[in-house]
């Protein structure tokens, strides 16, 4: 595990106003997630930077311990009988959600990843400034007035004034409609490979996603698909806890779940994201594993396309977010997309969030003719 540190500045907390245990809370999170909710990890994480940087320092009579009493009392951890260690609670699953979601938000806001809608958040209809000729059926909320005026006074004089039909002008608008999402993360062990950690940053989104959708888009539909050796479904309450393994990577039985999943799902529009960093390198055949981690084995990459091409038939998309830059990695990618007839982002570990973020409230958005 590795950790950037730089120089503590005893203003940041002061300067923000906030509690001895909102200043820890902030960081105990961020180690949360990286352990993947391990509360006694985590904890030696925050003793061990107090040992070396001083937190509790800046704060009258208030130490580690008195952070973890405070934790117990307002119910973010408890003990577990059985294994007798901390656990978190389903109110530190929700803040850690939150808490991922509102740092993607403010990253939008930033334009860290470019030109994001980040207004476009919101349910039912938006005006936009294109406009076209009206159509029975068209809101007359919608009429432009301007133009509308602009279209009778060609044929009108001062002593009459003819409205036509053919001269009634309206908004485009567009529609927010229902979406179900499957969300692919990719848990192979080359998520943690070569000192870079991407599976945090993968979570954060998931967790993001789940508590956008849950609280902002609630006839939406989000299921979560991790995937190794094997491809398995992940409850939201449990996306803290993903933990990369030592697998291969199956994107073929994960982009089959997910297709199986989404035909249960009532919804015009359908689409998977999938986050990866790395080549499909194993197939299940004959209930055996088939696995070439050297390579791009056609073997395998036809596996994932003929299930790609699956999807295209059944009208769900793809959307691929690849975090890792390998120049023989986009030949994949680029027929995975072709297939399918997606998309796919090379993404870093820093804009991850915001592409998600921008694709999904893009495809929620249908224009309405």
């Amino acid at each position: 595990m590795h950790f950037k540190y730089q120089q503590w500045d005893e203003r940041f907390a002061k300067s923000k106003g906030k509690s001895p245990f909102d200043s820890l809370w902030d960081t105990f999170q961020e180690l949360l997630t990286i352990a993947s909710g391990d509360v006694e990890q985590a904890l030696r994480w925050l003793t061990e930077l107090d040992n070396d940087y001083d937190l509790t320092d800046q704060f009258d009579h208030y130490n580690i311990g008195d952070f973890v009493d405070e934790l117990k009392e307002r119910n973010y951890i408890e003990q577990d009988e059985k294994q007798q260690i901390y656990v978190i609670t389903r109110k530190t699953e929700r803040s850690l959600r939150q808490r991922s979601l509102e740092e993607i938000f403010n990253d939008l806001k930033k334009g860290a990843a470019g030109n994001h809608q980040t207004d476009h958040t919101g349910k039912g209809l938006e005006r936009q400034p294109e406009t076209r000729k009206w159509q029975q059926g068209d809101d007359i909320a919608n009429i432009d007035s301007v133009g509308t005026m602009m279209n009778m006074l060609r044929h009108s004089n001062i002593d009459q004034m003819k409205l036509h039909e053919d001269d009634i002008r309206v908004h485009d608008t567009d529609h927010y409609t229902s979406v179900a999402t499957v969300l692919l993360i990719d848990l192979s062990h080359s998520m943690v490979l070569y000192g870079e950690d991407r599976i945090t940053p993968a979570k954060k989104v998931a967790m993001a996603l789940s508590e956008l959708i849950l609280n902002n888009y609630a006839k939406d539909s989000l299921d979560i698909v991790a995937f190794g050796n094997e491809a398995w479904k992940v409850d939201i309450e449990d996306l803290p806890y993903l933990k990369v393994g030592p697998y291969h990577t199956n994107t073929q039985q994960a982009l089959e779940l997910a297709r199986h999943t989404l035909h249960r799902r009532k919804f015009a529009n359908k689409q998977i994201f999938m986050i990866t960093d790395g080549k499909p390198s194993c197939i299940i055949e004959n209930d055996k594993m088939y696995k070439n981690s050297f390579g791009l084995d056609r073997k395998i990459i036809n596996r994932v396309l003929d299930e790609a091409v699956k999807c295209r038939r059944d009208d769900i998309d793809i959307t691929t977010f690849m975090i890792a830059r390998d120049p023989y990695l986009q030949d994949f990618v680029r027929e995975l997309t072709q297939a399918n007839k997606g998309r796919a982002y090379f993404a870093s570990l820093d804009n991850l969030g915001g592409y998600i973020f921008e694709d999904y409230i893009r495809n929620r958005k249908r224009r309405v003719k």
